[in-house]
């Protein structure tokens, strides 16, 4: 028996190596990754993100660095947290980090497919670009639109001045009255038209299915931890992100349709004016890898991106820098002030005034530091292995910029905490990709398009409500008490309650 003796003990003692030898592999690939909390078994390290996931990984940068690791379920991820990391990979990896990173929500109606924002870094995403970058986005064409911004700011005053002449004692929700005028900026922009107004149902209903959306895609999903489970939807994101994409790509389609119509009747005359819904229904590609033409699919999901972009985030920075405003009257005051010496008090803001007035400017700047709109830069993928400060980044692994803790990291803002437009004033830093200390629209390859469109909105809206309106909190707020600035997570972070404010007319202004 001692043949069976020795069996044993050999076998134990090989069982011992493999167990040391795959601990040693494991431990030397773990030391090559980036630091990071462990995670839990088969979850990783879900509970890390919190109910707030730009708040709950920005608190991991005390502990392990700029540069974190996590394992959200099977998902590979690494978190960039500081400025410098940013740089690194912004400047120097930009294209092996250029692709997007894919999660079940996006998958819905094929949305992933047609996205410029969401979609694969290839030639079908820089067809979409070049479109937008030459048809929305030039300089040529930001200032033949000036006039077309001026009349849908003026119209959103209107809208105010009704509620103030019935009595808004109680207030009223600036966002009811914000996201209808961006709708029809880009509404004006894309199909050459009004769309909506702050009482129509459509307005409601485009306003909820966007939010939805939003929310759904900037949400953990347990599907994309574990695929397998997908077909559950254990947490009904999936449905719920049919419902809410399939109602705002219904309204798109509405668009669509009717413009389809119109130019079969039309057939034979050439348009007076070819806008920009004219130009993706006229596209013929030219290149070798790009479409030959544009499917309704396409055409639908583009023109909803661009209202996505134009008005969830324009009304969420708006609702933000009053916010702040208002918890910070000497701002309020310097503001108001520039705006009555820059534009006089009987004058209505125009485009053309921005330029001379840099506290309004730094205002939104400062807006944009502290509440970026996208909070976690749009996830994007590993095109391959990548040497990335010193580490070995695996291929397919996800990587989230976290812009909200880079415009409040201490080490690159002094009291980053704080709301101080003077901060911007005289300063070279801007938010055009450049300064990886303050990155409210990403950077690099895929930094958002409408940066030109955004510059002029911006300003000019929140400039309009302050130069027309006096602004004070509802009655049952008062001046102690600090708004409420809790956040509700999606693509977009948003105020968890919408603010309510009073606006008066100013008597010295007409």
């Amino acid at each position: 028996m001692e043949w069976l003796h020795n069996y044993v003990l050999w076998s134990i003692f090989c069982l011992m190596t493999l167990i040391w030898h795959l601990r040693r592999r494991n431990s030397y690939r773990r030391s090559k990754l980036p630091p990071g909390p462990r995670g839990w078994p088969v979850i990783g390290n879900i509970f890390d993100l919190g109910t707030l996931p730009h708040r709950g990984l920005a608190a991991l940068k005390q502990k392990y660095g700029p540069v974190v690791w996590l394992n959200l379920g099977p998902v590979k991820t690494m978190v960039i947290l500081s400025a410098a990391a940013a740089e690194e990979l912004f400047k120097n990896h930009d294209l092996s980090f250029a692709d997007r990173f894919t999660n079940d929500t996006m998958r819905s109606h094929d949305f992933y497919k047609s996205s410029m924002a969401l979609g694969s870094y290839d030639s079908y995403f820089r067809t979409l670009k070049r479109i937008c970058t030459i048809e929305l986005f030039s300089s040529k064409r930001i200032n033949e639109t000036a006039l077309i911004r001026q009349k849908c700011v003026d119209e959103m005053l209107l809208w105010i001045e009704k509620e103030v002449e019935e009595g808004a004692s109680g207030g009223i929700e600036l966002t009811k009255f914000i996201f209808p005028a961006s709708f029809n900026l880009i509404g004006n922009l894309t199909v050459s038209r009004d769309l909506m107004n702050p009482y129509s149902e459509m307005a409601s209903e485009f306003q909820t299915a966007l939010s939805g959306f939003s929310e759904c895609l900037g949400s953990p999903n347990i599907s994309d931890l574990f695929p397998w489970l997908r077909w559950l939807d254990l947490q009904g994101l999936r449905a719920t992100t049919d419902q809410s994409l399939g109602k705002a790509m219904q309204i798109i389609s509405g668009f669509l349709d009717d413009r389809v119509k119109q130019r079969q009747q039309n057939e034979g005359r050439a348009a007076e004016h070819k806008d920009f819904l004219d130009v993706l229904l006229d596209f013929e590609g030219s290149g070798k890898n790009e479409p030959a033409k544009l499917s309704r699919h396409q055409i639908t999901i583009f023109l909803m991106e661009m209202f996505m972009a134009g008005t969830d985030t324009t009304s969420a920075t708006i609702e933000w820098a009053m916010c702040e405003l208002l918890q910070n009257p000497e701002s309020m005051k310097k503001i108001k002030a520039e705006l009555v010496r820059v534009v006089g008090v009987n004058n209505k803001l125009l485009e053309s005034d921005i330029d001379n007035l840099p506290y309004l400017q730094a205002t939104i700047e400062e807006t944009l530091r502290l509440h970026a709109p996208v909070p976690l830069v749009l996830p994007r993928k590993a095109t391959k292995d990548t040497d990335f400060m010193g580490y070995k980044v695996p291929k397919d692994t996800q990587v989230f910029v976290n812009a909200w803790a880079i415009g409040r990291d201490e080490e690159n803002w002094e009291d980053a905490l704080s709301f101080k437009p003077e901060r911007f004033l005289g300063s070279s830093i801007g938010y055009k990709g450049q300064n990886y200390e303050f990155l409210p629209f990403g950077a690099g390859r895929r930094i958002c398009p409408g940066i030109p469109l955004s510059h002029h909105m911006l300003p000019l809206i929140l400039g309009s409500l302050l130069h027309h309106f006096d602004w004070k909190l509802s009655e049952n707020v008062s001046s102690e008490m600090k708004i409420d600035m809790r956040e509700r997570m999606g693509l977009a972070a948003k105020k968890l309650e919408p603010l309510r404010a009073v606006p008066t007319r100013m008597t010295t202004s007409s």
